[in-house]
């Protein structure tokens, strides 16, 4: 089951999906250079040393791989977007498919494009596939000083600590909709920097952005993507434009409208670190969503600039698969495709301090891939960064299915985890039919499913995975690799899928019901993730999915803030909760086997279990935790061990520190109840 952002796509690319140059499975020659099997793509030679620009003061050195190629220049330019090029250079062809030039003096800040021949077709000019500079909308790359960039302090930025995995409590958000609102209380509103400033508070007092995201407790924010992408003119940022950016264009370089100088390359990339640095302050990690398996366009995108057709997969008859849903599909099997995608991983991860990497349609990666960059993550930068996507594709694909990272392939994957569709559609009913209802909202027959999500997808004796609702059969090897949600920045929030399934409840009823999928993914094992703004009630207006809505319908309105405070404090207690409590973060199966186990209440609109024994270090011997989907309260105390029970959370309120303690145990109507002793 696929929720997809990327339909804004499909109409402009189906168009046009055909690879224009039948010449790539020629064999071109330069000057008697480069004389390479190129009938099929497996057959280029494949470069294993690096690619892109070097500066130096007294030279910078250029070097792209084109095997194809029978001519490739550098434009230099004084001007980001204006003039015409100072100095043309034509490259020299090098080993296996490379073409190489080193440019005397110091060009720092001056602006750069590649143009590549392919028989006697000249290609449109691109900054090339490893620029890490550009200026205005990407067109052009620029030579900079990278130790420029960096903010004061960066030498000793470090990562927060992060003991396991499952530690983790991840917070998706969009950078312009934190703080673009005029009650955000930012100065640099929609900006990278707008996520450095301390001390904004909302019209009504409370806190805003950044010490919004420390005070609610969560370990880690997750952007949506902030590289490059292609939607915004960053040349008229003075007119309203949004996209969520999930088109890409320069996957290397930060998002210009997201910096306060889109001409200057630096400036973009320096903000970027600056809002690292700020958050790893406040001892929260950064994770970026990274949208490696299609680009904006195919025949026009940087990587067909380069060598055209290569980097993507196709169908029988020569023109794009489509498994992304948005035209074209990448090839990460190939071999100078899986070296980009990975070099360029590490290169966030090293330059840009990042913690973890979230990947959109994963499902379209092959599997080696996938474990290739995770092994040189864990090995060169730190093993606690987190690897995370989506366990499906749009669409059907010529990479066969057991290579691919799909979520029934988890086993396969090494230190990366998938999102749970089970429990997320499980709980509030699917995110493709509006009617449809899930387990808070009353559905028969998913008690199962929720035990499922419960246990993060692991292997559990009492799950009955016949009667789980889209996997029959438990898909994650390790705690670890099940990332638990019930909403993201796809499809309708929380708050508008329950509205909209159950029109006729009270916002009382609508609030309870909200409460308790929150407890459920907050207490569940795995890895819980949180929509930004559910934990104020965060609404689109009913919008299915808001990519390039305006920021009416996308921002964070700080009022909610106020106006649902018991709704804030209710995820800040669950957090603190988790946090507290290492049972709920239990880090192998074999454990969640031994310590969990789950009460038969035969209602099937009840789930509930025990888990004992000081589990994962826990100071609590037993915890118990109950969840009621039923309109009705239920007095439950038979089905506990007898005794007295402190109350950590209920349907209204959740507190580490304990709201009372009772012997005689009643779990509300639509509530959550967690128990301890």
């Amino acid at each position: 089951m696929a929720t997809r952002k990327h339909t804004q796509l499909i109409g402009s690319l189906l168009l046009g999906v055909s690879i224009a140059f039948s010449s790539c499975n020629s064999t071109p020659k330069a000057d008697g250079h480069n004389d390479f099997d190129t009938s099929t793509y497996e057959n280029y030679p494949a470069f294993t040393g690096d690619l892109g620009v070097t500066y130096s003061k007294q030279a910078t050195a250029f070097k792209i791989w084109s095997p194809t190629a029978t001519k490739v220049v550098i434009n230099l330019y004084e001007d980001d977007l204006k003039g015409k090029p100072y100095q043309v250079t034509e490259m020299e062809p090098t080993e296996k498919g490379t073409w190489s030039s080193s440019i005397k003096g110091d060009l720092f800040g001056k602006y750069y494009t590649f143009q590549v021949t392919v028989g006697d077709k000249q290609l449109d000019e691109t900054p090339g596939i490893y620029a890490t500079a550009v200026g205005v909308n990407g067109k052009r790359g620029q030579v900079i000083d990278l130790t420029t960039t960096n903010p004061n302090g960066w030498a000793n930025d470090k990562r927060p600590e992060l003991k396991e995995l499952t530690d983790a409590i991840l917070y998706e958000i969009h950078v312009r909709d934190i703080t673009i609102a005029e009650n955000s209380g930012a100065k640099n509103k929609g900006k990278f920097l707008g996520l450095t400033e301390v001390g904004t508070v909302s019209d009504k007092g409370l806190k805003t952005g950044i010490d919004h995201i420390e005070e609610l407790g969560v370990t880690h924010v997750h952007l949506l993507p902030s590289f490059d992408y292609h939607t915004i003119d960053e040349s008229k940022l003075d007119q309203a434009q949004y996209n969520w950016g999930y088109d890409p264009q320069n996957y290397n370089v930060p998002e210009g409208s997201y910096s306060t100088d889109p001409s200057n390359g630096g400036v973009r990339i320096k903000e970027f670190k600056e809002m690292v640095s700020a958050f790893h302050k406040k001892g929260i990690r950064v994770v970026l969503d990274v949208v490696y398996n299609h680009t904006f366009s195919g025949d026009e995108s940087n990587f067909s600039l380069e060598v055209p057709g290569y980097y993507y997969r196709q169908n029988n008859e020569g023109s794009y698969s489509n498994a992304s849903a948005c035209g074209n599909e990448t090839a990460s099997e190939r071999a100078m495709a899986r070296k980009y995608i990975v070099e360029s991983v590490l290169y966030w991860a090293k330059e840009y301090h990042l913690d973890g990497f979230r990947f959109d349609l994963m499902g379209i990666h092959d599997v080696e891939t996938m474990n290739i960059l995770a092994k040189r993550l864990k090995e060169e930068v730190d093993p606690s960064i987190l690897i995370y996507g989506e366990g499906w594709n749009a669409g059907d694909s010529p990479l066969p299915e057991a290579k691919r990272a799909i979520k029934a392939n988890t086993p396969k994957l090494v230190g990366v985890a998938a999102f749970s569709d089970d429990i997320r559609d499980g709980l509030k009913g699917s995110v493709f039919y509006d009617d449809n209802i899930g387990f808070v909202q009353g559905a028969d027959g998913l008690t199962e499913t929720i035990k499922f999500g419960i246990v993060a997808s692991t292997q559990h004796p009492q799950v009955d995975y016949k009667a789980v609702n889209y996997s029959k059969a438990p898909w994650a090897p390790d705690p670890s690799q099940t990332i638990s949600y019930v909403s993201c920045h796809d499809n309708h929030t929380l708050f508008d899928k329950l509205k909209v399934s159950q029109p006729k409840a009270s916002d009382s009823e609508l609030k309870k019901m909200h409460k308790l999928t929150s407890a459920v993914i907050l207490t569940s094992q795995g890895i819980p993730f949180i929509h930004s703004g559910a934990e104020m009630l965060r609404t689109k207006g009913g919008e299915h999915n808001s990519y390039n809505k305006p920021d009416a319908i996308n921002k964070l309105n700080w009022d909610w803030k106020f106006e649902n405070k018991d709704i804030f404090e209710y995820y800040q207690g669950l957090i603190e909760l988790r946090k507290a409590h290492p049972a709920f973060r239990m880090t192998s199966t074999e454990m969640i086997q031994k310590h969990l186990k789950f009460i038969d209440f035969k209602d099937q609109h009840m789930v509930g279990y025990i888990i004992n024994g000081n589990a994962n270090g826990d100071s609590a011997e037993s915890i118990a935790v109950i969840f009621n989907a039923n309109k009705s309260a239920k007095n439950i105390s038979k089905f506990l061990p007898k005794g007295k029970w402190k109350v950590l959370v209920d349907g209204n309120k959740a507190s580490v520190k304990g709201l009372k303690t009772t012997s005689s145990i009643t779990i509300g109507g639509v509530s959550a109840l967690v128990l301890s002793k």
